[in-house]
């Protein structure tokens, strides 16, 4: 488990997160997290959930006009 302090960053408040967790997340400064919220409370995870579910859609459509894509790919 990682502890998290909140600062104070201007008229906001910012959470610190250590060196080790921004490497194992692969992330760094300028990259975007998304909090999750879950019955348990929030997940913070690097992947965006929207773009998942866009991808897994873009990859049944892939799927259904396989043969058109190819002849349309030459």
């Amino acid at each position: 488990m990682v502890t998290l302090k909140l600062t104070t960053i201007g008229t906001s408040t910012g959470v610190v997160i250590p060196k080790e967790m921004l490497a194992r997340m692969n992330v760094g400064k300028g990259d975007v997290l998304h909090a999750i919220e879950t019955p348990d409370g929030y997940r913070i995870t690097p992947f965006d959930p929207d773009f998942a579910a866009k991808m897994d859609k873009a990859g049944d459509i892939m799927r259904r006009y396989r043969n058109t894509l190819d002849i349309l790919s030459k």
